[in-house]
């Protein structure tokens, strides 16, 4: 697999595309702050903390991974309420995925079968600080660049499905589409604003 374009640092960018449950907290983190800086958050927690892992996370003293979140250049403009939500999801996934950040999307559903894009949804909407929007572009970004299988997550994923959409994290593959992928979301932004 090619190294993701995510969060425009090479060395946060290979970490994303080694690590699951990276790509989860930067897709977490992915609120009121450029694309680039919450996917370059998993990064600085790598840095900072002594291990960066589902269980490292969900057992770490609270006032820990508040300090490693505020450390400059802090984590996310909201270092406290995100440092909760990063910590939730972890639990999270340790309590329902056994740690595994990817059996999200690749453990089996029911009678052995792998789950469709309709469950992974489901189950990403289940997280902590996902919601409908965010679990659809994360599912959009699996299908798209990280060779997701999932039957009908394209259909899952609305409008961040298509190939052509440009409409989110999920399109950016280089320099060119992250302006894409902006020039939308700021055109959605002024037809939004105009329709009110």
């Amino acid at each position: 697999m090619t190294r993701v374009y995510l969060s425009t640092d090479p060395q946060a960018d290979e970490l994303l595309t080694d690590d699951r449950f990276a790509l989860l907290v930067g897709m977490l983190l992915d609120q009121q702050v450029p694309m680039e800086t919450a996917f370059t958050g998993p990064k600085k927690l790598v840095d900072r903390l002594d291990t960066f892992s589902a269980s490292a996370i969900a057992a770490l003293d609270p006032d820990e991974l508040l300090a490693a979140f505020k450390e400059t250049p802090a984590v996310h403009r909201f270092p406290g309420s995100m440092a909760t939500r990063v910590q939730a999801m972890a639990q999270a996934v340790v309590d329902d995925y056994d740690g595994n950040a990817e059996a999200i999307w690749t453990a089996s559903a029911t009678d052995s079968n792998p789950p469709t894009g309709k469950e992974v949804l489901r189950r990403l909407k289940a997280l902590p600080g996902f919601g409908d929007q965010k679990a659809k572009i994360f599912l959009a970004l699996l299908g798209k660049q990280f060779g997701l299988q999932a039957e009908g997550w394209r259909e899952a994923a609305g409008d961040y499905g298509p190939e052509d959409a440009f409409r989110s994290i999920a399109d950016v593959v280089d320099e060119a589409s992250l302006a894409r992928v902006r020039e939308t979301k700021k055109a959605l932004k002024a037809a939004a604003k105009k329709s009110k």
